[in-house]
């Protein structure tokens, strides 16, 4: 298996030639000092940027910010899955973050690749009436502005999401914030970030995704997000018909797909799959 030490730039979730999460991958024979590691995530600027050194089953990973580490990151995830790809072959890689084991399965070709991971457990639960509350406030909505058919939960998919399901798109594109407010009600609940949707279909989602709690205010394409909301909605019994596309980023002019496929056992892990574009070293 060979190593690097420079770092590679990915767009995650590509929508055809456009659009796409950009992350930073960086892979190593061992991972860097973790000051490293923050400091690097800093200086590239995107949302995340994710390290790997290889053991002797697989792929250490850690997911860092410019403002700290994440534990979990499904783009930065698919982005690492393409490296893999086009550096040791088509597979699928084992990897173990800070808290699961999880895998990322990636197909290159020349400076493209597709990439599927598989999400650590899943889990939801209702969302407290207050934190619903201080949400509808920071977006300006009101109670009346969501679609009751997917009730406002805390979803899990590796780390914690807020879902709020707005019953109109067009509200869900006129999604506005303070990212000062919204920072402090993250760290304040926990949250990585805020899975604002809509369902156009029971099978096909419109969503956005703010990340304050790491000083980002808005995600292109969440990964993560996305295997947390598709739990959730087995949870509920959400007629997905074992897989959904969700459509992110068009409302920031990076359009992205997601594909999640959903299996049928309580908590099991989520497939989340993209395309993947190199952006240059």
């Amino acid at each position: 298996m060979q190593t690097i030490t420079k770092i590679h730039k990915v767009a995650a979730f590509t929508a055809g030639d456009q659009g796409g999460n950009p992350a930073g991958v960086m892979i190593r024979a061992a991972l860097p000092e973790e000051p490293a590691m923050q400091r690097i995530a800093a200086e590239m600027g995107y949302s995340e940027t994710v390290f790997a050194a290889p053991t002797a089953d697989g792929w250490r990973v850690r997911y860092f910010s410019p403002d700290g580490e994440v534990a979990f990151c499904g783009h930065a995830t698919i982005a690492l899955g393409a490296v893999l790809a086009q550096q040791n072959g088509d597979g699928i890689f084992p990897l173990t973050t800070n808290h699961a084991r999880v895998t990322v399965e990636g197909r290159a070709s020349g400076d493209r690749a597709d990439a599927a991971l598989q999400s650590p457990a899943t889990s939801s639960a209702p969302a407290p009436a207050g934190l619903v509350k201080e949400a509808l406030a920071l977006f300006r909505y009101t109670l009346a502005d969501l679609d009751d058919r997917i009730p406002p939960a805390i979803a899990n998919g590796g780390v914690d999401h807020l879902v709020l399901a707005l019953a109109s798109r067009d509200k869900l594109r006129a999604m506005r914030y303070e990212l000062a407010a919204g920072r402090s009600l993250m760290q304040r609940y926990g949250l990585t970030t805020i899975s604002l949707l809509h369902a156009e279909t029971p099978q096909r989602f419109h969503a956005r995704n703010p990340f304050a709690s790491s000083g980002v205010y808005e995600d292109p394409a969440t990964g993560a997000a996305a295997a947390a909301l598709a739990g959730y909605l087995r949870d509920l019994d959400w007629p997905h018909g074992g897989a959904i596309d969700i459509i992110q980023g068009e409302d920031m002019g990076a359009p992205c797909h997601l594909r999640v496929e959903i299996g049928d056992q309580a908590g099991a892990s989520i497939r989340v799959s993209g395309s993947a574009r190199m952006l240059g070293d």
